[in-house]
C-alpha cells in the first residue's frame, strides 16, 4: 500500500490500491469506522443516522424474529460478501441458521442470505435504491425489501421484491404502508404503521 496522506485535521486515510479494495482489505485495514461497506472496490463510510433508521430496523428485526422458523436467523447490520470487490452491510438480513457458526462471525456469504433489507437514508439513497438491489440480485439473494419514510407525516413504506430467476432481477411484489404481510421468505406479519414506529 502506498503512503498515507495526512489531512489538515491530522487524520490518516489509506490511499486506495490501483485496482480498488477487496473483501480481505475490508477486514484487515486498521481503524476503519464502524459499518464501513465495500462497494465496487471502494470503501463507503456511514454518516450519522436518523432515529427513523434505527427504530425501523428494530421494528423489522423484532417482527421477523417473532415468526422466523428454526432454519433461519435474523441479523442486523452484518457484512454480506457478494464477491471479491463488494461487501455491503444490509440493515437487516435473514440468513440460513447453519451460516451462524459462532458469536465471532463477522460476515455472511451471499449464498447464505435469503433476504436483504435496506432502510433508506438521505446520504445513501442512490446506493440503497439502485446499486445495492442490483448487486444483491446478481449475487442471487432471493428477496429484497426497500424501506423509506414518506410524506410529512414520516410514515414508513416497505417495498417487497422477489428475484426473477429468468431475468436475474428483482420484481416488485408488494408495497406495504401499515401492515407488512407476506409469505416469503417465510410467513411475515409486521405492523409497520407510523404508530408502531412511534411506540418504540
Amino acid at each position: 500500500m502506498t503512503a498515507e496522506p495526512t489531512t489538515t485535521h491530522s487524520s490518516r486515510w489509506p490511499v486506495p490500491p490501483q485496482d480498488g479494495y477487496t473483501v480481505d482489505d475490508l477486514f484487515t485495514l486498521p481503524d476503519l469506522p464502524p459499518h464501513t461497506e465495500l462497494i465496487d472496490g471502494s470503501l463507503v463510510f456511514v454518516s450519522p443516522q436518523r432515529d427513523f433508521h434505527s427504530t425501523m430496523i428494530d421494528l423489522l428485526v423484532a417482527g421477523l424474529r417473532s415468526t422466523a422458523p428454526p432454519e433461519v436467523k435474523v441479523r442486523r447490520e452484518m457484512t454480506v460478501v457478494l464477491d471479491r470487490r463488494n461487501a455491503p452491510e444490509p440493515d437487516v438480513s435473514v440468513v440460513r441458521t447453519e451460516a451462524v457458526t459462532g458469536l465471532d462471525v463477522t460476515r455472511y456469504q451471499a449464498a447464505d442470505v435469503l433476504l436483504a433489507v435496506e432502510v433508506v437514508s438521505p446520504d445513501s439513497e442512490a446506493r440503497d435504491r439502485e446499486a445495492k438491489p442490483h448487486k444483491y440480485a446478481t449475487a442471487g439473494i432471493p428477496h429484497f425489501w426497500l424501506v423509506e419514510m414518506t410524506g410529512t407525516d414520516q410514515h414508513p413504506v416497505v417495498r417487497v421484491y422477489e428475484l426473477d430467476p429468468v431475468t436475474k432481477a428483482y420484481a416488485l411484489t408488494g408495497i406495504h404502508h401499515d401492515r407488512l404481510k407476506t409469505g416469503v421468505p417465510f410467513p411475515v406479519d409486521i405492523d409497520v404503521s407510523a404508530e408502531a414506529l412511534a411506540a418504540l
